[in-house]
């Protein structure tokens, strides 16, 4: 083989980690009771955070606890609102309504989006 075909070859870089990261889908779930003020806050600023720095990129089910409290114990949910990044690993949670924005991006690993 010709030296010139192996350098066309695909080759790891350090900008494909960063890029699949980027284009990396993200799973997050978050446990409500009904339509209380601090679950319709977390609700609120969980859109407004993934649609910044998200787009097009994540996942999110609401799953209200006065409906289906059995899922609780899937995700050992102890305090509501609580927010559950399943992918990517590892899972991380975050409880309150999600009001501190800094709080909320370090505590799920989001790099903010540069504006």
């Amino acid at each position: 083989m010709a030296k010139g075909n192996k350098e066309k070859q695909p080759v790891a870089s350090p900008h494909t980690k960063s890029n699949k990261t980027q284009k990396e889908r993200w799973q997050l779930r978050l446990y409500v009771a009904g339509n209380t003020p601090k679950s319709v806050a977390a609700l609120a600023n969980l859109k407004r955070y993934c649609e910044e720095h998200l787009k097009g990129r994540y996942e999110l089910e609401v799953i209200d606890l006065l409906v289906q409290p059995q899922l609780a114990a899937g995700d050992q949910i102890l305090a509501i609102p609580t927010l559950v990044r399943k992918v990517p690993v590892p899972v991380r949670k975050i409880i309150g309504d999600l009001s501190n924005e800094e709080k909320v991006l370090v505590g799920l690993d989001i790099k903010p989006v540069k504006v």
